[in-house]
This record gives C-alpha cells, sequence and structure tokens, in this order.
C-alpha cells in the first residue's frame, strides 16, 4: 500500500509533467513566395508563431504582399491570446496592427482557428479598428496527401467589411477573394518547398476602388516559395 501523501505528490508533479500542464511552442512560415505576375512580380508572406500549454497560448501572426521595386502593398502583425474550448478549436482574441497600407491602423481582434470535420484548417476573425471600421477574414485550407511526402493544398481567403473605407480601397460586403492552389514536397518534415497557382478577385465597390486607382480587379500569379516550421 503506497503512501497517500506521497502518491498525491507523484500525480500533481511527475504525471501531470509527463501527460498534461506542458509547456511548448512553434514557429510556422506557411507561405514564404515568389509570385509571377504577367508585368507586376511579387512577393508575399504568411507566419505564425505561439507559446504556452495545451489550453492557454501567446499566438502571434504575420501576413503580408508587395511588388518587386515598389514599397509593401499590405503589413499586418497580430498578437493574441488563445484559449482552447474543445480539442479541436482555439479561442482567439486580441490586437492587430496594419503597418501598410497606409494610413496605419489599430484593430481588435475576435477568431476562431481548428480543425473543421474533414480536416479543414480554418481560422476565421473578425476586425474592429481605431476609426470603428468593422471587417472579417475567413480562410480555409486543406492538405490532400498524394504521397508521404508530396502534398496538394487548395487554400481560399474571403474579406468582408461593414462599410466602405475609401481611404484604404475597401468597398462594403464582400470586398475580395484568394483562392490558391499549392503542391509541395517535405524534403524533410519541417522543410518543404512547392509550387502553385493563385487567382484574386476584387468585388463590389471595392473594385471600383481599384479600377478608379488604375489597378487589376482579378489576375492570376504563379507561386513559388516554401514552408517551413520549427
Amino acid at each position: 500500500m503506497f503512501d497517500p501523501t506521497f502518491m498525491a505528490k507523484k500525480r500533481a508533479g511527475e504525471l501531470m509533467a509527463e501527460h498534461g500542464g506542458y509547456t511548448g511552442y512553434m514557429v510556422l512560415f506557411d507561405r514564404l513566395e515568389y509570385r509571377a505576375v504577367d508585368g507586376h512580380d511579387g512577393y508575399a508572406w504568411d507566419g505564425e508563431a505561439w507559446y504556452g500549454g495545451d489550453y492557454n497560448r501567446l499566438w502571434l501572426k504575420t501576413e503580408g504582399e508587395g511588388a518587386f521595386g515598389e514599397a509593401v502593398e499590405s503589413a499586418e502583425i497580430q498578437a493574441l491570446y488563445s484559449r482552447a474550448i474543445d480539442p479541436w478549436f482555439n479561442l482567439q482574441a486580441g490586437v492587430r496592427y496594419d503597418i501598410r497600407p497606409k494610413p496605419d491602423r489599430a484593430h481588435l481582434v475576435v477568431g476562431l482557428q481548428g480543425l473543421a470535420p474533414y480536416w479543414f484548417e480554418v481560422d476565421a476573425a473578425a476586425f474592429l479598428s481605431d476609426e470603428g471600421h468593422l471587417t472579417a477574414r475567413l480562410e480555409a485550407e486543406y492538405d490532400q496527401r498524394i504521397t508521404n511526402r508530396l502534398i496538394l493544398q487548395p487554400r481560399v481567403e474571403l474579406d468582408l467589411a461593414a462599410q466602405d473605407v475609401p481611404e484604404l480601397g475597401i468597398g462594403a460586403g464582400l470586398s475580395s477573394i484568394e483562392a490558391g492552389l499549392r503542391l509541395r514536397y517535405e524534403i524533410e518534415r519541417e522543410f518543404a518547398p512547392y509550387v502553385g497557382v493563385q487567382y484574386e478577385r476584387r468585388f463590389g465597390d471595392t473594385a471600383d476602388f481599384a479600377r478608379a486607382a488604375g489597378e487589376d480587379v482579378g489576375r492570376w500569379a504563379f507561386l513559388f516559395g516554401i514552408r517551413s516550421w520549427f
């Protein structure tokens, strides 16, 4: 018969350390890519990092894009508190700061990130800017394994706005869609180059703002990039 005090100490200490209550981290560069567009080649990045345990984590996200030889078109960073609400999804809240486009903006963020049925990875968030503008973003992607190392990933992103924001070229309603297909090869699990294709399209008043600025409403891009994590 083991001493109850001794066993309680072991359960609270070593058992929890081995089977729960751990602290870990991950850094993921989901997309570091070159975009070949007719007469307007550019680049894009999308990365995130987290630190914490099973239930509570600090989450950092960043993404942006631009054209070579020009100023960065868009760049943002988010700092979020993430709380697991079930085995599949995390509720996230925090702040987002847009470095580009000018004028820069700060936002409050509330979102949901996780793994939907049939293994779709989803990330949905609403943003309230310091100017009172409400926008939202929905991202979804799926990894289809062709072989153990060759993976085809369809991905779609939708951006929405509750009102027009003319100074940023954003119109109310569905403002834009990005739909892409990336084929990557995992040389190592942590390092995978990829190729792909993507179509971007602006809608409604957002498209009207783009036309007025002499920009394309829709465009195709061929992609060459790297996905890496540690």
